[in-house]
């Protein structure tokens, strides 16, 4: 049995195989991928040399691929123009911010939503909640990814390595007091968008004297609900590169 045969039983039943077969050349290419060679495109797609090569030729009549003279292909304008095409019809902060208030309504403080830029962390929106005494994260600010709540759940679903980040992976949330800020506590779960790559963290924050341990702990499903939905809002039914603390909480 050749690859393609073998990977038949991957394409989606009733669908066109060969239009599945180009989604996914498409899709092999990762944030920061400027090119890839026939046979990383091929190993990425799960299909064999000579397919790959006969669909990226297609796809490159319609300017989504564009071949190397030195061999290899990369993303072309028309990939380029869909993708903007569908931010431009989709926008995440509408989605975003009506999550942040429900968060706040639930728990009574202060939601925010991180995302991550190269190795700092930043907020893109907030939602004060109605405590006369709360916590501020300010919009734009780039703070570290590693220390507080938001940017270690960002780690985490990047894949960073070690005990700390594994556990976080595990039960899809995390908690700090007074990590990055004295006197501030935090909760946070991942988010997920398009193809269920990392989009950024969702937390509540508030002071540490209100916000004990216990207490965060018992926002915890609450947290992670939220970011569960707001991920599939985002990202669309499950599929097999859905990670496996979006679908169910770990106490």
């Amino acid at each position: 049995m050749n690859k393609d045969s073998q990977t038949r039983t991957m394409d989606s039943p009733g669908g066109v195989i060969a239009v599945t077969r180009a989604l996914r050349i498409l899709e092999a290419f990762d944030m920061g991928d400027t090119w890839l060679s026939l046979a990383e495109l091929s190993r990425r797609a799960g299909l064999n040399k000579s397919t790959t090569l006969r669909l990226a030729r297609t796809l490159a009549l319609s300017g989504y691929l564009v071949p190397k003279e030195e061999g290899g292909w990369r993303l072309g304008p028309s990939a380029g123009w869909l993708g903007a095409r569908y931010q431009a019809g989709f926008d995440v902060h509408n989605v975003v911010e009506p999550m942040l208030l429900d968060l706040s309504q639930k728990t009574g403080e202060s939601t925010a939503f991180y995302v991550r830029e190269g190795e700092m962390r930043m907020c893109i929106m907030r939602v004060e909640g109605p405590q006369p005494i709360r916590h501020h994260p300010r919009m734009g600010a780039l703070l570290p990814l590693d220390k507080g709540s938001p940017g270690r759940v960002i780690l985490a679903f990047s894949g960073k390595s070690g005990k700390l980040y594994e556990t976080i992976r595990q039960r899809g949330y995390h908690l700090s007091i007074g990590e990055r800020e004295k006197g501030v506590a935090t909760i946070s779960a991942p988010v997920f968008s398009l193809n269920w790559k990392l989009l950024g963290s969702v937390c509540i924050s508030g002071p540490a004297e209100r916000l004990p341990k216990k207490r965060l702990e018992g926002y915890a499903k609450i947290v992670v609900q939220a970011a569960n939905q707001l991920s599939y809002a985002l990202a669309g039914a499950a599929t097999a590169n859905t990670p496996r603390t979006v679908s169910t909480w770990h106490p």
